[in-house]
């Protein structure tokens, strides 16, 4: 996972998509075949390799303490804790046994490839907990074709399982082979490559420039974050695949933000406002980072409690929002990046806001537009908001994020620092 960010090689992309024009954002055949990519499945994945603890010891920092934090995921596990991970509800990319070669970059011969595969599916195909396999994180496009063979295997072998591969942000380094990061001439050849020659599920990356831009103080970083959102949903719907952001619950590297209430819900519901299938931390327990969830001495910190918090909500409004069809994305101003989609558009006529706005529009199944995810994008205050449709039937509802019940509410109304909230239009 990229952490350190050096200016000389940071690549920005151009943003010069109509990111609100209507496409298609359903989930494709072969990635429906994956019971983790299926509309009504939210994914909350902590970028770690939690594993089962004895007794008590557990509930503090192993796959227990994940449950009670609300994740859904058990991370990248062993085989052997799929079994832990049933008794708790959690789901799992299973990590492969480093003697079967899937995960390091040695590649191994199409024969090799079958046999290590049907041994990992005879070794997991059998628990319920465990709904994929980590393959790689951050290959070059270099890897992509080698990466494609592994892929196809698993969709031979378990069609319902997913091939988890995770990808750079743009501000990885461009270039040829075996000069630079992505091994790509941009973050966008690097994803349409991705899609062409690993045929995959879905889409995964990470960005972590929330927390390098000190709470989106430093607009050109922080607008780093915004562009890949957009860019790697824009590269989703054009090929019918869901998309899992990886953001960060840790100081990446001192001297910048910690995680606060704010910075990891604006994370969280600016990925459910573009239509995001899934959510992961990074990470949950490393004794590098400051302000882990858990610290160096094993036990829960401040952000273990900010992170249970922010899951709820995710989990509960996650799987809401991946049954509706992402329609548009957009911003008032002052928007957190350059030539940033307005409105009015389809629902959201206008916004008023004393803070900047992010709008992500939705559609019920072959139906018009009727859900609407608002996110006040300021990390230091609560914002004052009207929210103006552009129909004049119906009424506004509101989504609990605590059981995901219904309640009318008016366009007036508050919302704090980095939070979110989805309303529904009611005929």
């Amino acid at each position: 996972m990229i952490r350190r960010r050096t200016i000389s090689t940071v690549a920005f992309l151009l943003f010069g998509i109509l990111i609100g024009t209507e496409l298609k954002a359903q989930v494709p055949k072969e990635a429906a075949a994956s019971e983790a990519l299926r509309p009504g499945e939210f994914s909350i994945l902590p970028w770690d390799q939690t594993r089962l603890f004895d007794r008590q010891e557990d509930r503090v920092h192993g796959l227990a303490s994940l449950a009670e934090c609300n994740f859904t995921y058990g991370g990248f596990p062993r085989a052997a804790d799929l079994s832990a991970c049933e008794k708790l509800g959690l789901k799992a990319i299973v990590m492969p046994d480093p003697s079967l070669g899937l995960t390091v970059p040695k590649q191994l011969s199409d024969a090799e490839i079958e046999k290590s595969v049907t041994k990992l599916v005879k070794a997991t195909n059998d628990s319920p907990a465990c709904v994929g396999y980590f393959l790689r994180d951050e290959p070059g496009a270099s890897q992509f074709a080698y990466l494609g063979k592994i892929v196809a295997a698993i969709r031979r072998h378990a069609p319902s399982k997913l091939a988890y591969i995770n990808l750079f942000p743009s501000y990885a380094t461009v270039g040829g082979p075996g000069t630079s990061q992505l091994e790509a001439k941009s973050f966008t050849e690097y994803l349409e490559r991705y899609v062409a020659e690993v045929r995959p599920q879905f889409l995964s990356y990470d960005n972590y420039m929330v927390e390098y831009s000190n709470d989106l103080r430093d607009r050109a970083t922080g607008a780093s974050y915004f562009r890949d959102l957009l860019e790697v949903r824009r590269v989703a719907q054009e090929h019918n695949l869901p998309f899992w952001n990886i953001v960060t619950c840790v100081q990446i590297v001192p001297h910048t933000t910690p995680p606060s209430p704010a910075n990891l819900l604006l994370q969280g519901w600016t990925t459910l406002a573009a239509g995001g299938q899934g959510v992961s931390w990074y990470k949950y327990e490393q004794k590098e980072y400051g302000y882990c969830p858990i610290d160096s001495e094993h036990a829960r910190t401040a952000t273990w409690q900010y992170l249970q918090m922010v899951n709820r909500q995710l989990k509960v409004i996650g799987p809401i929002v991946s049954r509706l069809r992402s329609v548009g994305v957009y911003f008032t101003a002052p928007a957190p990046l350059d030539n940033a989609p307005k409105l009015p558009e389809k629902l959201a006529q206008k916004v008023d806001s004393d803070t900047p706005v992010m709008i992500g529009e939705f559609a019920s199944d072959g139906g018009a537009v009727d859900h609407v995810v608002l996110v006040n994008l300021s990390l230091e205050r609560t914002a004052s908001m009207s929210f103006k449709i552009s129909q004049s039937r119906g009424t506004l509802e509101q989504y609990s994020p605590d059981d995901g019940h219904i309640a009318k509410c008016g366009s007036d109304f508050y919302l704090p620092a980095g939070q979110g909230i989805l309303l529904k239009l009611a005929q």
